[in-house]
């Protein structure tokens, strides 16, 4: 019952760890980003700084003192003669920066670009191939089956016109609101729209004009994604009345293969843990605790039964934690792979969109329908997607890093489910990765969800989000603005060396299992690899588990007596390679036997 490490108490280490990082190689020269939102109107040198000599925008007036001061913040050392020349200098060199607080960037993205792949990596497919499982045909024995029942065997009711798509989307709309009450799961019920959509795809299936497994499949995203003429709040009191024009293009690519959308689901504000400014969404498997953040609705919804499948999105871990959490299947695709236009940008070189859902090959089936370049995400790039729902993985190789699969990250459940792949012919290469700071690549993420939401920031208007704790955005935010562009540039030399380490470490591997929730996995992040989340087996609880850090000397409240819940693994792959990724997965599925288990409760 040893406690596990939260993905946010990594975030909360991050900026400590990028010390060591920075001291990793030799320092050398490097430029840093720009970026920044648009001011308020009116707002004048609030953002800009005081004017300079000559009107031009300037930070404020500084002494040899406040250097004194601020090289505690920066870990660098002056000599008098050094602050007195830097102070003197300051509106010179430095000063003309502040300028930038004033420009209207509005949603433009960095110039910086990250491209996860390295000269020889990736197994991009030649073409598209999806083979489903075979079925087969019977009529489902009622409403409880039907609320359980994956993606991919609904379809083939509908596909049969065994069940109607508007069967589906009332039992889902009717399951949302009665369950809203238990989880606090859902920020906005889509009902007109949903349904008039839903018989749409039944006179369309009718005559025939069967789009593929997602038509007539009623959905929910995550509150992040826009919708047109439907609020999108990402899940923050400052955004709770932000109704977009457009659809985001996952939202539109989803519409066009047929899928019905019934619900924005609730997010950690601003993409953070559990907490929206609706309240606490909670575990379906265990009520007194949260869902995990941040795809927190989303994993709770399709764990209770309220919808096939959900749209979450992860910069670190929001599609990993919930999902190990709720014991539900997510699959966080190879950066790039999915565009993320209208989609709130919180980290631009980590935000990635996938499926939560109840088994392994419907993420396949709602990848397929997602992915591919889009001019509206510059890191979108051509892809191919290959699986074949048969697919045998005898004479794969395993990945496992023994040193992992131990402390407060691991579980019993680790080890059987390599068990498991030993027993159905896959063939287990032990791995060593070295020591690094892989911590301080949240560095990163720190960083650029600040410039994402400066502006909330400078305005003080991050007073209105109902968390103010310590490792809570608002106090993120304005810690992070202490980080460098120096230590910056750092960190992302780091991120190129731990993708060239896990380069070499998946040469030798098809697939890596590990504990979900260790630093190494995580940073999987900031490389790019895909990475699929199932659950394969049940631990006991003794403690509360939150995302949210407890008050310095305290823990959460103890469990009593031990709660018995379901765990999973993590699954990495070869960039591009979600085909292999999926089929491995599909055959731990099946060894696990875990696809009949549903919370209580809600049948």
């Amino acid at each position: 019952m040893a406690e596990r490490k939260s993905r946010r108490r990594f975030l909360a280490e991050g900026a400590l760890a990028l010390a060591g990082a920075v001291a990793l190689r030799p320092d050398e020269a490097g430029a840093a980003p720009d970026a920044g939102t648009k001011p308020p109107s009116g707002t004048g040198s609030i953002f800009s700084g005081t004017p300079a000599e000559g009107g031009g925008p300037a930070g404020p007036p500084v002494t040899p003192d406040d250097f004194t001061h601020a090289e505690k913040l920066m870990r660098v050392s002056m000599t008098p003669e050094q602050r007195a020349l830097a102070a003197d200098s300051w509106n010179l060199n430095i000063g003309p920066f502040f300028a930038r607080r004033d420009f209207p960037l509005g949603d433009e993205s960095p110039g910086m670009v990250w491209n996860p792949v390295l000269r020889g990596t990736g197994r991009m497919p030649k073409k598209n191939r999806l083979v489903r499982s075979s079925w087969t045909p019977r009529k489902p024995a009622g409403n409880d089956e039907i609320a359980f029942a994956p993606v991919h065997v609904l379809s083939r009711w509908v596909q049969a016109r065994q069940v109607s798509s508007v069967q589906l989307t009332e039992l889902a709309l009717a399951r949302l609101e009665r369950y809203q009450p238990q989880l606090n799961c859902t920020i906005t019920l889509i009902r007109e729209q949903a349904l008039a959509e839903a018989e749409t795809a039944d006179r369309e299936i009718g005559h025939g004009k069967y789009r593929g497994p997602l038509h007539g499949i009623p959905y929910g995203v995550k509150d992040l994604l826009d919708t047109a003429g439907i609020r999108t709040t990402w899940g923050a009191e400052p955004f709770r009345n932000r109704v977009p024009k457009d659809d985001a293009t996952v939202v539109a690519r989803l519409r066009a293969a047929g899928a019905i959308l019934v619900a924005k689901l609730s997010l950690g504000a601003l993409a953070l843990n559990d907490v929206w400014f609706g309240g606490r969404t909670s575990n379906p498997w265990f009520l007194e605790e949260g869902s995990g953040g941040s795809s927190a609705g989303s994993a709770a919804a399709v764990s209770a039964g309220l919808v096939p499948f959900a749209i979450g999105s992860e910069t670190f871990g929001s599609i990993v934690d919930p999902c190990m959490r709720c014991g539900t299947t997510g699959l966080r695709p190879t950066f790039g792979r999915v565009p993320r236009g209208g989609a709130m940008a919180l980290s631009w070189s980590h935000d990635k969109l996938g499926p939560i859902t109840r088994s392994v090959e419907d993420t396949a089936l709602v990848l397929a329908a997602i992915s591919g370049p889009d001019p509206t995400d510059l890191s979108s790039l051509p892809s191919h997607l290959a699986f074949d729902a048969s697919r045998s993985v005898k004479g794969l190789k395993l990945g496992v890093v023994p040193a992992w699969m131990s402390g407060p990250a691991a579980s019993e459940v680790e080890p059987a489910a390599v068990k498991a792949l030993e027993k159905l012919g896959m063939r287990r290469v032990d791995l060593d990765f070295p020591e690094m700071p892989w911590a301080a690549l949240q560095s990163l993420v720190l960083a650029e969800s600040a410039a994402s939401f400066e502006r909330l920031t400078l305005s003080g208007d991050d007073a209105q989000l109902r968390m103010q704790v310590r490792d809570a955005w608002p106090n993120l935010f304005r810690q992070s603005r202490f980080i460098s562009a120096v230590d910056y540039v750092q960190a992302d030399r780091l991120r190129r060396h731990v993708a060239k380490v896990w380069a070499e470490q998946m040469a030798k591997v098809d697939v890596v299992l590990t504990p979900s929730l260790r630093d190494e996995p995580l940073a999987t992040n900031s490389t790019g690899h895909p990475c699929l989340v199932l659950p394969t087996g049940w631990v006991m609880i003794d403690r509360i588990r939150s995302d949210w850090l407890p008050p310095p000397g305290q823990q959460h409240p103890a469990v009593s007596p031990p709660r018995k819940v379901p765990s999973g693994v993590s699954l990495i792959g070869h960039l591009w390679d979600e085909g292999t990724l999926c089929s491995v997965g599909m055959a731990l599925e099946s060894a696990s036997r875990m696809g009949d288990a549903h919370p209580l409760g809600f049948a």
